[in-house]
């Protein structure tokens, strides 16, 4: 009898842990590639709880080419170097599968809010509401909030999506959507001047579903990451998306948005580049190999009136007042504190400290001096930043 009533205890204790469990991650990422681990990285990095399901044993990372890496591609890049024992920056790095994927289960383990789930497929993917339900071969449920897909079309046609087309494009200034990238620097034919818009990542119909052709992209599998991060976080759809916020999120964890190719993430003005580049008050000089901001070259009045009349009312009457071809440092500081009113003599003494010690700049204070790109761009984003102007889905001014 004791016997029996050992095994039928016994029975209870195998059913209670054999439960099926139900996870609710705020995001799931299925896929084991490059855009895959970077939309899983940044989702998590963005403060979101988020799942990967990898359907193998392990990540199955492609090598990176040419492209302007930056943000998480940079920083595996960098991890890559340090495995490897590789200290000279311009050293070529072998790749291979195996230290990849030993480089990524570490950093993975290390990240707050991330879940990697191994060898595990998805049997079962529906629609739950403006959620996902996902039936796993473990026998456990998956329901997130957003889902996103890298590549995965065997997915698409088990949740009856389809998906519509994306391209990277080249940056083309007669075109505001570059005002909306959320990505930059894909190299293709050994070219790095592509872009890619928030807008072409939500698939039409489809609430809180990224969806990225391009599985092999580490950048444009950040940007995803990021998307279905801020639906996540402020409870809402992906149709909602807040650019501006996204934008901000990314170039806050080094993602270059516009492709300067002669910009690199350590310069003490990047971000200010990045930021007024998004906007084409400044605009790089797009060669044969991509685009370049030239930072050092000095500023005329005539590239920059429009641009910067097209944000501002006030910069209106400004520029129609300026008589000189040139735009010097104090006049950029003039028009600066008329559009967005400052005291001009105040601004002039806290630019007196900050030239050198904040901003990094090796040129001297001269207010009679022919301002440079770089400066420029500086003293906008701190004190009159276009970046914070909104644009709609096509990057025409929105005031």
């Amino acid at each position: 009898m004791k016997k029996l009533l050992f095994f039928a205890f016994g029975l209870l204790i195998t059913t209670v842990t054999v439960k099926a469990q139900t996870l609710k991650p705020d995001v799931l990422v299925v896929g084991n590639g490059n855009a895959a681990v970077a939309a899983a990285v940044q989702s998590a990095n963005s403060g979101v709880k988020t799942t990967i399901l990898l359907q193998a044993g392990g990540f199955d990372i492609s090598p990176i080419g040419s492209d302007l890496s930056s943000g998480i591609q940079a920083a595996f890049l960098k991890k890559l170097r340090t495995a490897k024992q590789i200290t000279d920056s311009t050293q070529t790095v072998a790749f291979d599968k195996q230290t990849a994927n030993e480089v990524l289960v570490k950093w993975t383990d290390s990240i707050k809010n991330l879940t990697v789930i191994k060898n595990v497929m998805w049997t079962k993917a529906e629609r739950s509401g403006n959620n996902w339900y996902f039936k796993l071969s473990d026998g456990r449920t998956v329901k997130p909030q957003v889902l996103i897909n890298p590549g995965d079309t065997k997915l698409n046609a088990a949740l009856k999506i389809t998906a519509p087309a994306q391209y990277w494009e080249k940056l083309d200034y007669s075109n505001t959507i570059y005002r909306t990238n959320i990505a930059a620097g894909k190299s293709l034919g050994d070219i790095t001047d592509h872009i890619f818009s928030l807008y072409q990542l939500l698939v039409p119909q489809q609430e809180n579903l990224i969806w990225i052709k391009d599985e092999q992209s580490m950048l444009l599998g950040q940007a995803g990451g990021a998307t279905a991060a801020y639906a996540a976080f402020f409870k809402t759809k992906t149709s909602l998306s807040d650019l501006k916020k996204i934008q901000g999120e990314l170039i806050g964890y080094k993602l270059n948005l516009m492709p300067f190719e002669d910009i690199k993430n350590n310069d003490p003005n990047w971000k200010a580049i990045q930021m007024v580049g998004l906007t084409g008050v400044l605009k790089a000089k797009i060669g044969s190999t991509g685009a370049k901001f030239l930072p050092n070259e000095l500023v005329s009045t005539e590239e920059v009136k429009q641009p910067i009349k097209d944000f501002y009312y006030k910069a209106q009457i400004w520029f129609d007042d300026y008589r000189s071809s040139q735009l010097t440092i104090g006049a950029a500081i003039e028009m600066i504190c008329y559009v967005g009113n400052k005291s001009p003599e105040t601004t002039k003494k806290e630019l007196e400290k900050k030239w050198s010690a904040t901003y990094k700049f090796a040129t001297t204070l001269d207010l009679a001096r022919q301002i440079s790109r770089r400066e420029l761009a500086v003293l906008l984003q701190d004190y009159m930043p276009p970046f914070n102007v909104n644009v709609d889905p096509k990057g025409k001014v929105v005031r």
